[in-house]
């Protein structure tokens, strides 16, 4: 071998030492970046996760966030028992019934307290309905409990029970209509034991020990699920349902045009009363 290929294969040979250690370089850096890549992502990953558990424990203590429609200040308490009372307060009550008992024309009303329509004539056509027609002994609403928005068999029987049981003494449809002025949001589990006291705690005149008795009751219970087969009977799907006839006469479908108008129940019980 000459001199001059010996000094190249040198050449050669050290170059790829040097082109080893560049490589061998260049893969540390790589593998110290990528730990701390990790590192960090890590630690973003603690973090977050505690947050997201702050967050979960500040929704359980506030019940929810704002799923919970429940009044809880002293102002807030009193507007909702006032415009409830102001609609209804003065009607006379028997049990799941509004209006008097002699009223030529009866309207049977089938509703879930947690249905978001049923709330929407709560607050919509009920009102005028009440003030032109209950209030003036011409019309006798009772309400029928169907379950369609509440997904809970036990929850849905629990809270129309505890309406039932304000209707003992004659106070249903102010636990109806407080129910609906404060309903949560659908599906948020919001209608717990102490959302149903709640509302009792706002009635006026409510003796609440009784209330708790009543809510004991089987024959509560019982009225619950008969309601429920009426509606089925009827070919109820849906909540809000009515039937409306003349007092003690044929009961007959209502599908009301609007649930925020009460047009359409004006014109249906002047047409059975001219009838």
């Amino acid at each position: 071998m000459s001199p001059v290929e010996s000094d190249e294969e040198d050449l050669t040979r050290k170059q790829r030492r040097e082109q080893a250690r560049a490589d061998r370089k260049a893969l540390e850096e790589a593998e110290a970046a990528g730990s701390a890549r990790r590192k960090r992502l890590t630690q973003i990953g603690v973090v977050a996760g505690v947050v997201v558990v702050a967050i979960v424990a500040i929704l359980i203590a506030t019940g929810g966030g704002s799923s919970a429609k429940l009044a809880h200040s002293n102002k807030e308490r009193s507007n909702v028992v006032s415009k409830v009372e102001g609609e209804i307060g003065k009607i006379p009550q028997n049990g799941a019934s509004i209006g008097s008992p002699t009223a030529p024309v009866t309207l049977q009303y089938y509703g879930d307290l947690e249905c978001p329509i049923c709330k929407d004539f709560s607050l919509g056509a009920l009102p005028g309905v009440m003030k032109k027609w209950v209030s003036t002994g011409k019309l006798r609403i009772e309400y029928r409990s169907l379950e369609t928005a509440t997904h809970e068999p036990e929850t849905f029987k629990s809270q129309q029970v505890a309406a039932l049981a304000a209707g003992k003494q004659n106070k249903m449809w102010q636990y109806i209509e407080l129910f609906y002025n404060q309903q949560g949001e659908e599906n948020s589990g919001y209608v717990t034991e102490k959302y149903l006291q709640g509302l009792a705690q706002q009635i006026p005149g409510l003796n609440l020990a009784q209330w708790t008795t009543d809510r004991g009751g089987a024959a509560l219970v019982n009225q619950v699920a008969s309601d429920q087969q009426t509606a089925n009977n009827s070919g109820f799907t849906g909540t809000p349902s009515f039937l409306i006839g003349k007092t003690g006469g044929t009961m007959t479908k209502f599908e009301p045009t609007s649930l925020t108008d009460p047009t359409a129940f004006d014109e249906q019980i002047e047409k059975l009363q001219k009838g």
